[in-house]
């Protein structure tokens, strides 16, 4: 930038001060310059433009006609540099500090635990702690700054970001299906062995989904084998030959390329639940948590 342009630049800014403050006095003394020097720059800006900007008083300063209009547009003009200049900040600062997160067993084995070596290497300064749980935590009592939760969560004091809806299908092993066969409706179900999670903040079967003429329905399975907090034991039981699983697409995908678990009741298939991310409203304050929820929603974006 050119001695002119920075001199046109300062003459502009003095200028909004004047005609915030309609002083040049206190123009001037928020600038950090003399009143002289406030009065000379709004003259040389005036004879640039060729119109006057200010009616001068011996009580008073206030914007003419035109300087008004000058003043709005100058005034627009500053803000937009100003958010340029902040962008840029952001963009240069590295953002530090301890994430503190609780994410679901499966979801974190499966979909956050890979993206984190990712993420710091690009943020090296943010620390993380990350606890896998199926519990719903309390946010001020344990000190967790995210939450990652399944299923529908109503809280007014959280805000919740979707990540993504997780697709639900029904598998078992080659072996069982061989052995008490494939089952073709969900009134089948009642014949065979289901393997169900008990939802730990409820004690509670969850019920499996199924698509039937794009309605989602709830079926509610009489399982005798039920694990009540570990879901991932429900997968090492349906490979080991103990029953019918419905579980998310993306926990299974290893065992259905090799063949350990197979896909059964695809036309009932297509229902899914939401994955959302949670934190209070004051923890987006923060630049090195903004980061890493920015961070999750571009990496899990179907």
């Amino acid at each position: 930038m050119t001695q002119l342009k920075r001199m046109m630049f300062s003459s502009v800014e003095l200028f909004c001060l004047v005609a915030e403050y309609e002083s040049f006095s206190k123009a001037a003394l928020h600038a950090g310059v003399s009143p002289a020097a406030v009065s000379r720059s709004i003259s040389r800006l005036e004879k640039r433009l060729t119109t006057p900007l200010f009616i001068r008083t011996t009580r008073q300063v206030r914007l003419t006609t035109q300087g008004k209009t000058y003043f709005e547009e100058c005034k627009q003009a500053l803000n937009q540099i100003l958010e340029a200049e902040q962008h840029l900040k952001i963009q240069n600062q590295q953002p530090t500090g301890l994430i503190r997160i609780s994410v679901p067993t499966p979801y974190g084995h499966y979909r956050i635990l890979p993206l984190l070596a990712k993420f710091t290497q690009q943020y090296p300064s943010i620390e993380i702690d990350i606890q896998l749980t199926n519990k719903n935590v309390d946010f001020i009592a344990e000190g967790f700054d995210l939450a990652i939760r399944g299923r529908q969560f109503a809280d007014s004091n959280l805000i919740a970001r979707k990540l993504e809806q997780a697709e639900l299908i029904v598998v078992a092993s080659p072996t069982y299906l061989k052995r008490f066969g494939t089952p073709q409706q969900l009134e089948d179900l009642q014949h065979h062995q289901c393997i169900q999670f008990v939802l730990p903040s409820t004690g509670k079967n969850v019920p499996w989904l199924f698509n039937i003429n794009h309605q989602t329905i709830e079926y509610m399975t009489n399982a005798k084998l039920r694990c009540l907090d570990d879901i991932l034991g429900t997968v090492t039981l349906a490979k080991h030959n103990a029953g019918l699983l419905q579980t998310y697409r993306f926990i299974v995908e290893k065992e259905l390329e090799s063949g350990a678990l197979i896909e059964v009741l695809t036309d009932f298939s297509g229902a899914s639940r939401p994955f959302s991310l949670l934190y209070p409203s004051k923890k987006h304050e923060s630049f090195h948590i903004r980061v890493f929820i920015d961070f999750l929603i571009e990496a899990l974006k179907p």
